[in-house]
C-alpha cells in the first residue's frame, strides 16, 4: 500500500466525509480551507470545473497545510500534470479511459477512479488502483450495490459520490467497504461564493459528529 493511500485512509478514519468543492474564485480558497480545517475536515476534493480550480488547490494547501487537498474532475493527461503541479495530493476522476490511464504513468496510487459496475471495479483493481469511487452512487445502486460488491470483492474500498443526500451519509459509512463519502453538502458553491464560512464549519461539524 502506498504512503499516499495510508495517509488518505488515516485521514478518512478521523473524518470520513470529503467535501467536493466547486470554487469560482481563488480569493475564497484560504478562508474556505480554514473553515473546513476548523470543523475537523481532513480531506477535501477541489473540482477542476471552474477556471480557478488549480489556483484554489494551491491556495488551500498554503492556508491549511494539515488538510489533504486533491483534484476532482480529472479527465485528461493535461489535467493530471496541471493538478499535481498545483499541489494536488490525490486525483479523482468520474471514470477511466485509456488515455487518462496512460497519462498516469505508474501513478495509479494517486488516483481514485470512478466505477459503476463490478467489472469496472475488478478492472481498475487489476490495473493497480487501490481506492475506487462508486459514481454516480445514487444511480449505480447506492448502499445495496456496495453491500453486494463487498461479498465477492471484499478487498476493494470505495468513496461513493454523486446523488447522495446528507441524511444517507451514515448508512454509507456503516459499510465495511466504504472508507469515505464524498458530497457537496458541507460547502455548496453558493455558500462558498457568499463567504458563509460559519455555516460551512457548522455543517461540517454536524456531519462529522457521530449520531
Amino acid at each position: 500500500m502506498s504512503d499516499m493511500i495510508q495517509r488518505l485512509d488515516a485521514a478518512a478514519k478521523a473524518a470520513p466525509v470529503v467535501p467536493v468543492l466547486v470554487v469560482d474564485a481563488a480569493a475564497s480558497a484560504a478562508s474556505l480551507a480554514m473553515a473546513l480545517e476548523e470543523a475537523g475536515v481532513t480531506i477535501a476534493e477541489v473540482t477542476l470545473r471552474t477556471a480557478d480550480g488549480l489556483k484554489v488547490i494551491e491556495a488551500m494547501r498554503k492556508a491549511a497545510p494539515g488538510l489533504i487537498v486533491g483534484a476532482g474532475t480529472v479527465l485528461s493527461g493535461r489535467d493530471v500534470e496541471a493538478a499535481l503541479n498545483a499541489g494536488a495530493e490525490f486525483l479523482v476522476s468520474p471514470g477511466m479511459s485509456p488515455g487518462l490511464r496512460a497519462a498516469l504513468g505508474g501513478r495509479e496510487h494517486l488516483m481514485i477512479p470512478g466505477v459503476a459496475t463490478a467489472s469496472e471495479a475488478m478492472a481498475r483493481s487489476e490495473e493497480g488502483f487501490q481506492r475506487l469511487k462508486l459514481f454516480p452512487a445514487a444511480i449505480a445502486g447506492g448502499v445495496p450495490a456496495l453491500k453486494a460488491l463487498a461479498g465477492p470483492l471484499p478487498h476493494l474500498k470505495f468513496m461513493p459520490t454523486g446523488g447522495i443526500t446528507e441524511g444517507e451519509v451514515p448508512s454509507y459509512l456503516a459499510l465495511p467497504n466504504v472508507f469515505a463519502v464524498g458530497g457537496s453538502w458541507i460547502a455548496g458553491q453558493a455558500d462558498i461564493a457568499a463567504g458563509n464560512w460559519a455555516k460551512i464549519t457548522a455543517t461540517a461539524r454536524r456531519l462529522l459528529t457521530p449520531a
